[in-house]
């Protein structure tokens, strides 16, 4: 009787593989959404805080949307992080479309000063480089992380 019901078990655990593995191939493919900066912009500080909102183009190189429930991002200046940002704002992105994503950043007074001092000691000589790094966290895709970088020339 013990050896029934472990062919049965057996025989039962076989289909369950068969029928996820099924399963897993059937699923379609997709790209993951495209993101990068499209702008920064200031906001009005609070306290003792500078805010900007950086403008995040999201691509979505898919025929069906992106529902996505918020985004995380962290802006580097010269190699040090300097602003974080967050969003809980869900949205959707349209297949084989794109969207411009307002996230608020913030910078604390006491990070701005070291990086603006850090930058008088030693000038950079061909502008100042950037880096953004983050997350959309999306149903569909699950944690999509990105990342988009650049040189801001500053006015002579």
């Amino acid at each position: 009787m013990l050896s029934a019901r472990l062919s049965a078990f057996r025989l039962l655990l076989s289909l369950l593989t068969l029928l996820i593995l099924v399963a897993c191939a059937s699923v379609p493919k997709y790209d993951p959404p495209r993101i990068g900066v499209a702008g920064i912009a200031p906001l009005d500080g609070q306290g003792g805080e500078l805010r900007f909102t950086v403008k995040l183009r999201i691509q979505n190189p898919n025929r069906v949307e992106i529902n996505y429930k918020g985004m995380v991002v962290d802006l580097y200046v010269e190699g040090k992080r300097v602003a974080t940002g967050l969003s809980d704002l869900p949205g959707k992105v349209p297949a084989y479309g794109e969207l411009v994503y307002d996230l608020p950043v913030t910078v604390s007074t006491f990070t701005a000063l070291e990086q603006a001092f850090a930058l008088m000691q030693k000038p950079p000589q061909n502008g100042i480089a950037y880096e953004v790094r983050g997350r959309l966290d999306s149903g569909l895709f699950g944690t999509v992380r990105f990342s988009d970088n650049g040189r801001l020339t500053l006015p002579r």
